[in-house]
């Protein structure tokens, strides 16, 4: 059962929350383990399905994950114990739905739970990558440290995906503006014109009839080609969850001229940070390849990686086994960590690796948006063009009859 608290602190804070507990006498005994100062305890009521909904999609940001991390290594670098700290974060957090999940954390670890066994109940929200390095942390005595790299780590992920998305919003917004203008000029504009052509009797010029054709078509039969075009997303995203179909589409994708590199340099960049940040952590070679392949996220990628792990284990160095894959491991990345492993810093090889290849593909998205812009202009207005041309021509003629 769940309860409804207000309480004090012992500096006199107010603090207030839910609790789950199996009566609301228990709920009041665990209240108070945490030396709270209980002024009002009721059980929750069931929320109704408006509130699940709400609840539900009151989701749990990637921003609020690395918050979390962020302030945890902080206040475990300070000395402050974990069950403490844990609580701290209740109280800061403003997310109703994470602040129960740590409020619940806080209880396991309170209960002798290491943290990251806590965390592994919430699989959904601390995959096995973090897990992983807090569970190194937890046995080499350094988790401060450790959280500490894991939170730099998920700020670099969480702003280079920014980078990559705020690259894309230009081209996306010009091409939804087209769309808008070229869809209302076809199912309002024209029907029009051909109204005002049939009454003067007049022959339309071809481009006039093709783009009126093209709008009779849409009017009475873009229903069906609606229906067809969400069918075959629907087809493509399904096949897709299959193990077969993630193959065709992760193998195909990296063979897209001029997408395909990118999408090469953006997976090797992830193989390698993940692979650093994990070797960091204090975990074996052959762990941190297993943990790296699983959430690399390309299905060719992740078979190289577990062939390597497979290798490593057999006494083979990481970059001997890569050579073998030139074409989708290049000759720099074999070599730069063939160097790493020489000298005993793979981990800070690869970090360099990770930083020529980032700057290689946010060079290489300006380069294809620098490319994109003028040649998405040109097409669409080419497409207007065509449009007004079939919408002049005509009304030209008209006005010289």
């Amino acid at each position: 059962m769940k309860f409804n608290y207000q309480a004090r602190t012992k500096t006199g804070e107010i603090q207030s929350g839910i609790v789950e507990a199996s009566s609301k006498e228990a709920a009041l005994a665990l209240l108070q383990k945490y030396k709270l100062f209980v002024t009002y305890l009721e059980k929750a009521e069931t929320p109704s399905l408006l509130a699940k909904k709400i609840r539900i999609f009151g989701g749990i940001s990637s921003k609020e994950i690395i918050v979390f991390f962020r302030q945890l290594a902080i206040m475990f670098k300070s000395k402050i114990p974990p069950v403490e700290a844990l609580h701290t974060l209740v109280r800061q957090t403003k997310n109703l739905n994470f602040k129960e999940i740590i409020l619940k954390i806080a209880e396991e670890v309170e209960g002798g739970t290491p943290l990251s066994q806590a965390l592994s109940y919430y699989p959904k929200l601390f995959s096995p990558f973090y897990i992983s390095i807090i569970k190194s942390g937890e046995a080499s005595g350094n988790l401060p440290g450790v959280i500490e790299y894991l939170a730099d780590h998920l700020e670099r992920e969480d702003s280079f995906r920014a980078k990559m998305k705020g690259a894309m919003i230009y081209p996306i917004f010009v091409f939804v503006v087209f769309l808008i203008v070229f869809g209302t000029m076809i199912i309002f504009v024209i029907p029009h014109l051909a109204q005002v052509l049939l009454t003067s009797e007049m022959e339309p010029p071809l481009i006039t009839k093709l783009v009126i054709g093209f709008s009779n078509f849409l009017r009475n039969f873009g229903w069906l080609i609606l229906v067809g075009f969400i069918s075959l997303i629907i087809f493509i995203f399904k096949y897709s969850q299959t193990t077969q179909g993630k193959k065709f589409f992760d193998r195909s994708s990296l063979k897209i001229p001029l997408i395909g590199t990118l999408l090469k340099k953006i997976y090797l960049c992830r193989f390698a940070e993940n692979l650093s940040t994990l070797i960091s952590g204090g975990l074996p070679i052959a762990q941190a390849l297993e943990i790296t392949g699983e959430i690399v996220g390309n299905d060719v990628y992740k078979t190289i990686i577990f062939q390597t792990r497979d290798e490593v284990r057999r006494g083979e160095k990481i970059s001997s086994v890569l050579e073998t894959y030139p074409e989708a491991i290049p000759p720099l990345f074999t070599q730069m960590t063939s160097i790493g492993e020489k000298t005993g810093r793979l981990d800070s090889t690869l970090l360099n690796i990770v930083d020529f290849y980032r700057k290689e593909v946010e060079r290489a998205i300006d380069n294809f948006i620098s490319i994109l812009e003028p040649v998405l202009i040109i097409f669409l207005g080419l497409l207007v063009a065509l449009l007004v041309a079939a919408v002049l021509l005509p009304l030209y003629q008209i006005g010289v009859r």
